[in-house]
This record gives C-alpha cells, sequence and structure tokens, in this order.
C-alpha cells in the first residue's frame, strides 16, 4: 500500500499548498458562489465565497494518479468520467458566475452529456477492462445479465450519484467529508478485488484530495467545490462501482446520498400530489437548519451515517467474496 500511501498524500499536500492561492484568483476576479433566494435565510451570507473548488480536487488527483499510474482500462475508465463529470460541472459553474444567478447549463445539456460519458464509461468497462454485463447483486449469492440493457443501467448510476452527491453539497463540508467516507470504503474494496492496483492508486488520491480540500472547506467555508467538484467525485464513485461491479452495494455505501436524493423526490411528489410539503425544505439538511440545528452538528451527523452506511456496505462486499 505504500505506492498508494504517497500518491493519497500528494493529493492531500497539493490541495493545502495550491487552494490560498486559487482562493486569491478567485476572490481577485469575484467568482462567488450565487445563492438560492429561496433557500435558508442564513445562507445568504455565505454569497461571494469563491467556488469552483472542485478544479483543486482534481487537480490534486489527477497529477499524482498520472505520474504513478500504469494506465490500466478500469483506472483510466474511472479517472476519464470524472473528469468528464467535473467538465459538466465546471460549465455549470462557470455559466452561473457569468449570468449571475444559480441556474446553469440547461436540462437537456446535461442529459446528454450523461448519458455520453456513460456510454464511455460502459465502453471503458465492457470491452476495454473485459467485464461482462452483469449485475453482481451481492447483497444475495446471485447475478443478473443485463446484456444490451446494461448501458442504461449505467447511465442509471451515474445519473443518480452525480445527482446525490450534487444534493449533498448544501453545507460547508458536507458533500467532501461524505464522499471521502465513500471512497475510503473504495481503497478497502479495489485493493481485495486488484490487490495494490491503479484502481486503488486513483480511490487514495480520491480521499487525499478530499480530505485535503476540507481544511479549507470546513465550516465556515473559504471555498466551495461548486458543481466541478460535486459532480466530479460523484462520477468518481459511480466509476468505482461499475469497475467493482459494487453498483447494488451502492445503494448502501452512498446511503447518505440516497437520503439526500429521496428527500427531494418525496417533496417534489407529496407537494405536486397533495400541495402539502413533508420537509420544512429540501434536501433534508436544510430541514434540520430550518428545525434550528447548527449547522456543524447537522455535518457531523450526516458524517456519522456516511461511516456507518460505508462500513455496513464494506461488511455486505466481504460476506460476498467468501
Amino acid at each position: 500500500m505504500g505506492r498508494v500511501l504517497i500518491a493519497g498524500t500528494a493529493s492531500l499536500l497539493m490541495c493545502i499548498f495550491l487552494s490560498p492561492r486559487f482562493i486569491a484568483f478567485i476572490r481577485e476576479r469575484e467568482f462567488g458562489q450565487n445563492i438560492r433566494e429561496e433557500g435558508p435565510e442564513g445562507h445568504h451570507a455565505k454569497a461571494g465565497t469563491p467556488t469552483m473548488g472542485g478544479l483543486i480536487i482534481f487537480t490534486a488527483v489527477a497529477i499524482p494518479f498520472l505520474i504513478l499510474t500504469k494506465y490500466d482500462w478500469k483506472s483510466v475508465g474511472v479517472l476519464g468520467t470524472a473528469l468528464a463529470c467535473a467538465l459538466i460541472g465546471f460549465v455549470d459553474d462557470f455559466t452561473k458566475i457569468v449570468r449571475r444567478r444559480s441556474l446553469g447549463v440547461r436540462g437537456r445539456t446535461k442529459l446528454l452529456a450523461t448519458i455520453a460519458i456513460s456510454i464511455g464509461l460502459w465502453l471503458a468497462a465492457t470491452k476495454g477492462a473485459h467485464l461482462p454485463d452483469t449485475l453482481r447483486l451481492r447483497i444475495v449469492d446471485a447475478q443478473i445479465d443485463l446484456g444490451v440493457f446494461y448501458p442504461v443501467f449505467i447511465y442509471l448510476v451515474v445519473a443518480g450519484t452525480t445527482s446525490g452527491v450534487n444534493l449533498t453539497d448544501g453545507l460547508d463540508g458536507l458533500a467532501a467529508g461524505c464522499a471521502a467516507i465513500v471512497l475510503l470504503a473504495y481503497i478497502g474494496i479495489t485493493y481485495i478485488t486488484t490487490g495494490q492496483g491503479d484502481l486503488t492508486l486513483l480511490a487514495g488520491c480520491l480521499v487525499g484530495a478530499c480530505v485535503g480540500f476540507l481544511w479549507f472547506n470546513s465550516f465556515p467555508a473559504n471555498i466551495f467545490m461548486g458543481d466541478t467538484g460535486s459532480l466530479g467525485l460523484g462520477g468518481a464513485i459511480a466509476g468505482l462501482a461499475v469497475m467493482t461491479k459494487t453498483e447494488v452495494l451502492l445503494v448502501i455505501f452512498g446511503g447518505i446520498f440516497v437520503l439526500e436524493t429521496l428527500s427531494v423526490a418525496i417533496q417534489v411528489f407529496a407537494f405536486q400530489t397533495f400541495r402539502k410539503r413533508v420537509f420544512l425544505m429540501a434536501p433534508i439538511h436544510h430541514h434540520f437548519e430550518l428545525r434550528g440545528w447548527s449547522e456543524t452538528k447537522i455535518i457531523l451527523r450526516f458524517w456519522i451515517i456516511a461511516a456507518v452506511c460505508a462500513a455496513v456496505g464494506f461488511t455486505l462486499f466481504q460476506q460476498s467474496i467468501k
């Protein structure tokens, strides 16, 4: 694990040393976060906080990885997926900044881009890494041959994970901390499945970059990761799930992301159907804010939930390979 430790530490240190200069650069150009008017009142004070910190995260991931990797299909496919999703996020962030509003790229454009990325991940997994078009259930000893529907399933994994991480990115350090926890579990999973391979190396770089970014993103945040970071990290997690055949277990690993996504879906369904709201505000972390919980309390408790979900998922994965 020496190579993984070196790469992860390098990513962490790069984030810590590059972030102050990047923050100053963003401040000089007034590339600050636009806050939704309908968001919690306390968030309006965060308007203007430097954003697009995902650029720092993926710079810190890519440089050590590209220096130390042996360029196998699995790891390159995951990194390509992450960077492509981060690119969508960057265009979204930049559009918001230029237009000075909280709405970015059109939904149709994001949909088409996500479909293209999912096809690329499918090709890397099946044609490059020669993985089968099957779905390993893991929870039970069974698998399903998806055949031609496997690319559609991969799209659902990528779209669902990127959306989940993006929705979770609403409090200082919440998404970065939860993503680091899930990715830490994937260091163990990739080590078990591939040994000290490039996939483990990439997972180590991702964890290191998330932890390094937290140094400046923790409450009160000096910088936000923006959609560049949240979509990129979601793409990385989705790619790791596909390459390790843990797509089903990802529902458990990323339980906190599932919870955030479900809260939005429930809120929308309840309001459109019954004209009533289940939560004071969705995603659910805003509900607890409006109930009077401090931001740090919500973040820490959600990190705990993320850790429990990752531990349960990792235990189920170990049992599935015995």
